[in-house]
């Protein structure tokens, strides 16, 4: 898949999808946190799928005093790099959601990558 065979808009969209078909018992308990897509990460690399910025809630002491929204990112250009087909973009989103999803709730790397997750 190439990187011009979903737009920016149909990525983003296709992202939503995604979130909402989460189970519920994974995204009921996310507070103040924005889904962002970007074509790349800040540095250009392709490398870099997502990225979960923020205080993860095993980290945060008292919260919701003016914070900014912590931030899930998802990188357009790198899933579709490693993405076979539509179905397998679909799968790697998934993926990548409830990675940076695990970091939100406070998991490492190695626990999810133990998890299937990683």
């Amino acid at each position: 898949m190439r990187n011009e065979d979903l737009t920016p808009d149909a990525f983003e969209e296709l992202v939503t999808d995604e979130l909402d078909l989460l189970p519920d018992e994974m995204v009921d308990g996310i507070e103040n946190v924005g889904f962002v897509t970007q074509s790349r990460p800040d540095d250009g690399s392709l490398r870099l799928l997502g990225l979960y910025t923020g205080v993860a809630l095993t980290r945060r002491g008292q919260y919701g005093h003016g914070e900014l929204p912590d931030r899930i990112v998802l990188y357009r250009e790198p899933l579709l790099r490693i993405s076979r087909d539509l179905s397998d973009l679909r799968n790697n989103v998934h993926v990548t959601l409830v990675h940076e999803i695990g970091h939100y709730y406070g998991l490492d790397d190695d626990e999810l990558q133990r998890l299937g997750w990683g």
